[in-house]
């Protein structure tokens, strides 16, 4: 016993020598990073100071400082800024769902402002504004050069002035300005209504209000229906959805799902990794679903649309989404506002980074421009095509019951309806048709 008690202890005693070995340089290391740091903050502090006593016009100190920690955290990737203390007011007051300006949510690339999408109602979505749009001035103003926060403050303003931004929509265009009236953004996070017999849910953004609003519609159509049983389908339109909260997202994503990984998402440090797993409970209790998204569909968006995919649980039509794959962390500061800093990526269930990506539709599915009101007749005159029954004197079927003539008239009114809304939204209704076609073949 005595001889393996001092065996251990050798060994011990070796690898505290061997650690240490190892450790010297390590630290060593770090002193002089330490060092290096510290020397480039008193290289920063000579150059403020020869801004302040040297540069042709008086600076003002708390704006040399604010313009460097934003050029700090912009230097890093797009989605990280400095926020003022009332931006950051502003900001936590957003995602409760309403607030002033013109209704887009914007990014940078290279510089310059770029509409992730527009929001559902807003004086950009009537303007015509689109995904992928860049605005190039504001009243005149350049953005190339603002941080993202000053090109958005430049574009709020008090409720009902008049704003013209300068946009351009294709790289071999000319640019067109765009003027609009500023308004109160009252965000209604989720809408959902009764398309025939498919439940369509379209979800704007993810603020606070937005999951507790998806249960209450749904569970409010469901009994106007009558039940489940008179549900085919549920459509969840993603369409210009610029994200927001993650909670909010995986909240979306679980309502549908019964088990297994929502997201993840990574940081730089391993241990730092969190994986949301979905609850039992699915808000559409097995119906077909279908999910709706374009290159406005971002970040939150992106979680629900590559959750729900890699689980097979929905059928993914439109366009490739943005491709917004990280995650962004708010660091409040001691009476000066806060930081926004991206500190993780995440991935989908299968371990897919979309980050630049985006999440590639199961059907491409482009839309089409929407028909003028005058011609929207030709849809409903193609259904109305000549038949026996058109002809002057035609026996009448002796074979269908009061009930089924009520049935058929039924149908027709729906197939006319859908013909309509293939004229004005061709993604939704091209959705709907598989909801349709989806209970065709599991009918008894």
């Amino acid at each position: 016993m005595k001889k393996y008690w001092i065996a251990a202890t050798g060994g011990a005693l070796a690898g505290v020598i061997f650690t240490s070995q190892l450790a010297a340089p390590l630290v060593a290391q770090e002193i002089d990073n330490a060092r290096t740091a510290y020397e480039q903050l008193d290289l920063f502090g000579d150059i403020f100071e020869r801004i302040r006593g040297a540069y042709v016009e008086e600076v003002d100190d708390e704006a040399l400082i604010r313009a460097a920690i934003n050029g700090m955290l912009t230097s890093l990737d797009p989605h990280s800024s400095y926020m003022t203390p009332d931006a950051y007011q502003e900001m936590q007051f957003d995602t409760r769902g309403e607030f002033g300006g013109l209704g887009i949510e914007v990014t940078q690339e290279e510089g310059w402002v770029k509409v992730i999408s527009p929001m559902d109602g807003t004086p950009a979505d009537a303007a015509g504004i689109m995904a992928g749009d860049f605005i190039t001035h504001v009243n005149g103003e350049p953005t190339l050069g603002l941080t993202m926060d000053e090109a958005v403050e430049l574009m709020r303003g008090p409720v009902g002035s008049e704003i013209t931004i300068t946009v351009v929509r294709d790289i071999n265009a000319e640019p067109f300005d765009v003027t609009l009236i500023r308004d109160t953004i009252q965000l209604t996070a989720v809408r959902v209504r009764t398309e025939g017999h498919t439940i369509v849910m379209r979800i704007t953004t993810f603020n606070e209000q937005t999951y507790d609003n998806l249960k209450k519609g749904v569970n409010e159509q469901i009994e106007a229906a009558g039940g489940i049983e008179n549900i085919e389908g549920f459509v969840l339109d993603l369409r210009n959805n610029p994200g927001g909260l993650l909670n909010q997202a995986i909240a979306v994503s679980d309502a549908f799902l019964e088990i297994g990984e929502i997201v993840s998402t990574r940081g730089r440090d391993d241990r730092n990794a969190e994986r949301y797993d979905a609850q039992a409970g699915d808000l559409a209790q097995g119906r077909p679903l279908v999910v709706v998204i374009n290159g406005g569909s971002a970040s939150a968006s992106e979680i629900v649309a590559g959750a729900l995919q890699d689980h097979h649980r929905a059928v993914l039509v439109g366009t490739q989404s943005f491709g917004k794959g990280s995650v962004q962390s708010i660091m409040p500061l001691a009476g000066a506002g806060a930081i926004r800093l991206t500190t993780a990526r995440y991935y989908t269930p299968s371990g897919r980074s979309i980050q630049a990506l985006g999440v590639a539709p199961d059907i491409l599915v482009e839309q089409r421009p929407a028909v003028a009101a005058d011609q929207e007749g030709e849809a409903i005159a193609a259904l109305r095509r000549r038949s026996e029954s058109n002809l002057r004197g035609a026996l009448e079927s002796e074979s269908l019951t009061d009930e089924e003539r009520i049935a058929l008239e039924t149908q027709k009114a729906e197939m006319e309806a859908a013909a309509l809304l293939r004229d004005q939204d061709y993604q939704l209704a091209y959705a709907l048709d598989i909801i349709k076609g989806l209970a065709v073949l599991s009918a008894e």
